[in-house]
Parts: C-alpha cells; sequence; structure tokens
C-alpha cells in the first residue's frame, strides 16, 4: 500500500483531472444549444436586411456574454456530478472510504476549483458582461433603425421608400432596367398625389446606397393642382415627358453605426462601479426628498400650541395668554364668529392651499416612489452580479456529495437531476428578481434567496454523506423502533 501523502496526492490528481473534461464538454454543448435558441429567435428579425456578415458575427459575440453567465453554473453542477457520480459507480469511493479518508480531504480540490471559476465569473460579470450587453443593445438599435433594401418584384407594389409607392410590370432579372413603370407620389399629400407612367425606367445607386436615382423614359404625369385666385374648381394637370429623372434618399436602408456616447447605460449594461456611484446618488436624493416632504408637511400644519409667545408680548409674560380652547370636533370651528363673506372667502382660500400641499405632496411622492423603484432595479443588479457567481461554489458543494449518492455517472441520469435542480435555481431567482424590484421583498433577500435554499439543500446532502445515512435504516423507522421498545 503507497503511503498516505502520496496516496492523498494521487486522489487529489485524480478528483481534478475528473473536473475539467465534463467541466468544458457541459459549458460547449450547452453554449451551443444557447446560440441555437439565440439564432432561432433572432435570426428572422436580422435577415433580409443586408447587414454585413461581420457585424451579424459581432451581435453573436456579445450575446454569448450572458450566455456564459447561464451556462457556467450549470456547468459546474453537471461536472460535479459526473466526477463523483464516477467515483461512487467505479466503486472507487467505497475504497477510498474503506482506508478512513474522510469526505472532506477527497473534496476540497473540488471546492477550490469551484472557488476559482466563480472568481473568474464574478469578474466577468462585473467587468465584461455589463460592457458586452452595453454593445449588443448598441447594435441592436442600429440593426432595427435600418430599413430593407431597394428590391422591387415584378407585378408587386414597393411601398420601402417614404411618400412613394412603386409598381414595376417586368424586371429583367440581374438588371437595372424597369418596364411599364407605375409611380404614385404622395409627397405633397393623399389629396395631391401625383402618378408617373412609364414605358422604360432604370436604377442608379449613388453615394454607397445612401441615393437611388430613378430615370423614367417615354411616360407621363397626371396630379391634381389647387384652384387658382378667384376660382373655387380644383386643376388636373397631364404632362407627357421623354426623361424624368426622381431622386429618393435611401439613408436608412444603409447601416450605419452609432458612437458609444448615443445612448444610456441601464443596469444590466453599468459595471459594478457604476453601479455603487449610481446607488449612492439615488439613495442622497432620497434622503432629501424625504425632508422636504417632512418640511413641506410640517409648514404647512397649524402652529404648535406649546411655542413661546410672540416678541410683542414678550415683555408683559403676564398678559399673554393662551386662546381658549375650541370645539375641535367640528370642522369650522376656526370660522366661529366671523362674517358670512369673509367666512367664505377665508374657506376658498384654505381650500385652494389644501390643494396646492395636496398636489405638491403627491408629486414628491410620485418622484420619491420613481427614484425608490430605481434604487431597488440597480441593488437588484448588484446583488445579482455576486449571487450567480456564488452559486458555482453552491452547485459543487450540491454537485459532490449527490454524485456519490447516486452512485451513476451516465448521462440521462445525470443530466435529468441537473435540469430539475438548475430549473428550480433559475425560476427562483427570477421570481425573487421580480418581486425584489416591485418592493416585495428587500434586494438582497430576492436575490439570494435561491442560494440561501440551495445551500441547504447541500448542507442535507453533505450530513447525507458524510453521516453515511444511506447504509443507516431511515429516519421514521429508526424512530419507530425507538417508541416500540420503549412501550
Amino acid at each position: 500500500m503507497p503511503p498516505l501523502p502520496s496516496m492523498f496526492r494521487r486522489l487529489h490528481w485524480l478528483i481534478l483531472r475528473r473536473l475539467p473534461g465534463p467541466f468544458f464538454g457541459w459549458l460547449g454543448i450547452l453554449m451551443f444549444l444557447l446560440l441555437m435558441q439565440f439564432l432561432i429567435r433572432w435570426l428572422p428579425e436580422i435577415a433580409g436586411k443586408g447587414i454585413p456578415v461581420t457585424v451579424i458575427v459581432e451581435l453573436i459575440a456579445y450575446n454569448l456574454a450572458y450566455m456564459v453567465t447561464l451556462a457556467v453554473p450549470m456547468s459546474v453542477l453537471l461536472a460535479a456530478l459526473m466526477a463523483f457520480g464516477g467515483l461512487a459507480e467505479s466503486k472507487y469511493y467505497t475504497v477510498i472510504k474503506s482506508t478512513g479518508i474522510s469526505f472532506g480531504e477527497i473534496a476540497w480540490p473540488a471546492l477550490l476549483v469551484s472557488l476559482a471559476i466563480g472568481g473568474g465569473l464574478l469578474y466577468f460579470n462585473n467587468v465584461m458582461l455589463p460592457e458586452a450587453n452595453y454593445r449588443a443593445r448598441q447594435l441592436w438599435s442600429d440593426i432595427r433603425n435600418k430599413r430593407p433594401g431597394f428590391e422591387l418584384q415584378p407585378g408587386a407594389f414597393y411601398d420601402g421608400v417614404e411618400n412613394y409607392s412603386i409598381l414595376v410590370r417586368d424586371r429583367p432579372a440581374g438588371s437595372n432596367r424597369l418596364r411599364d413603370v407605375t409611380i404614385y407620389d404622395y409627397t405633397q399629400g393623399r389629396e395631391r398625389q401625383a402618378v408617373l407612367k412609364a414605358e422604360r425606367g432604370r436604377i442608379r445607386s449613388e453615394a454607397g446606397g445612401a441615393r437611388l436615382t430613378l430615370v423614367l423614359e417615354d411616360g407621363e404625369m397626371h396630379r391634381s393642382l389647387p384652384p387658382q385666385a378667384g376660382h373655387t374648381n380644383a386643376r388636373y394637370e397631364t404632362l407627357q415627358f421623354d426623361r424624368h429623372v426622381i431622386h429618393f434618399d435611401l439613408s436608412n436602408a444603409v447601416f450605419q453605426r452609432s458612437q458609444e456616447e448615443d445612448n444610456e447605460r441601464s443596469t444590466r449594461t453599468t459595471p459594478l462601479s457604476g453601479l455603487l456611484q449610481v446607488t449612492d446618488s439615488l439613495e442622497t436624493d432620497l434622503q432629501a426628498q424625504y425632508r422636504d416632504l417632512h418640511g413641506t408637511i410640517r409648514a404647512s400644519a397649524l402652529p404648535d400650541s406649546t411655542a413661546p409667545p410672540p416678541e410683542s408680548a414678550a415683555a408683559d409674560s403676564a398678559g399673554w395668554a393662551l386662546p381658549p380652547r375650541q370645539d375641535t370636533t367640528r370642522a369650522v370651528f376656526a370660522l366661529t364668529g366671523l362674517d358670512s363673506s369673509i367666512r367664505q372667502r377665508v374657506a376658498a382660500q384654505a381650500s385652494g392651499d389644501a390643494r396646492s400641499l395636496q398636489s405638491d405632496i403627491q408629486s414628491l411622492k410620485r418622484e420619491t416612489d420613481w427614484k425608490d423603484e430605481r434604487l431597488r432595479s440597480y441593488q437588484v443588479e448588484i446583488h445579482k452580479k455576486f449571487s450567480i457567481a456564488v452559486a458555482c461554489i453552491i452547485f459543487m458543494l450540491i454537485g459532490a456529495p449527490l454524485g456519490l449518492a447516486l452512485r451513476r455517472s451516465g448521462l440521462a441520469t445525470i443530466g435529468a437531476v441537473a435540469l430539475g435542480i438548475f430549473m428550480f435555481y433559475w425560476i427562483t431567482l427570477v421570481q425573487g428578481e421580480k418581486l425584489s424590484e416591485r418592493g416585495f421583498f428587500p434586494p438582497w433577500i430576492g436575490m439570494w434567496m435561491a442560494n440561501l435554499i440551495m445551500s441547504g439543500v447541500g448542507l442535507w446532502l453533505l450530513l447525507y454523506v458524510v453521516l453515511d445515512l444511506g447504509a443507516t435504516p431511515p429516519l421514521r423507522r429508526r424512530l419507530w423502533a425507538w417508541l416500540t421498545d420503549d412501550a
């Protein structure tokens, strides 16, 4: 039998050797599945707009960032299940346990690997992911602003040019020549539309496709004209031409990249430093607005009866006294004894002041509610970046004992168990995010609730393996035996 330190080194090398292969393998499979889902969902929106291939590849590369965030934690779980499930299935774990080596001495190299992966994912979530999301959103905006290219189809109206509708009866394949062209010109409005008909025409592209020139030959123009001065009847004009030129502005049909400063950053496109700066600013603004709201309400209240006497009466404090106590159960106790006209003016002024105060308070409340909601969204995003990274460690703590308990490393079993665990985790995380943004939970509870639940599951699995509960009778049987023995 080899010395114990040598056995430890071999054992640790065995664990470390079993983890990278399944991790990177599953990571590649999951990234491929997520990429296919992305292409199926968004490729129809990209296709048909004449977007350069390099731009499409760049867009896919930027969207791979959020796929990494989804795939890495699940890959850790799958790798742990396969690595430790293989140890149990090959009976290697039984041999190790018989030598007196504990589960902790076996699993700590895998825990170090999960710590390294979690640390890398934390850096990725805080630095690289926001920048990739920002560039992807900016590129999506540029793509959506681009109109489809100028493509005339014979026998079909083309409305891709603003204020024009074009019909071509024949267009030879691979040629810019047109035959039997009809154009409806709405540049002067629908009521004064012009209709152009030509036997022939040709298309000429200029300025890299941003401008299109249509030359018509042997045609005529029909259009309505406004009445002349002193007449009420509209006029109708017909013009014949040998050659007529129309210029179309197609600048929106040419893909153009916007500048980086053109778009503002949202919660998912802001790095961690920016998120912390915004949250600090919002908290300061909220505190100031709460003080303003409190001050507005206090300023509108009745004077405090415990306030000191006015300066005019300070010299003769003996002659100063509180006014007699009024019956405050009546709504108009302050108007008692006043003339009716004065009472109406006072009541109208008080009502106007009350409505103005109510409007100010409601305006402040709406603004504070909006800022409070925005603050929660930023705090949720901060906690989310850390909670997903910590999930890598938690999934390793779950996967290692669960793989030993399952005693199988088959793809079907491992995949089904991992999918169920990850779906529960991700649904809990998403629901916690939504509830936190709506104010039902504090942000830290909503974003760490899934990790807390999974940590409890991992702790129970660790106890199950460490205490070897699988080799002992179930708890209900032991409890029943204990009760029957006492009886």
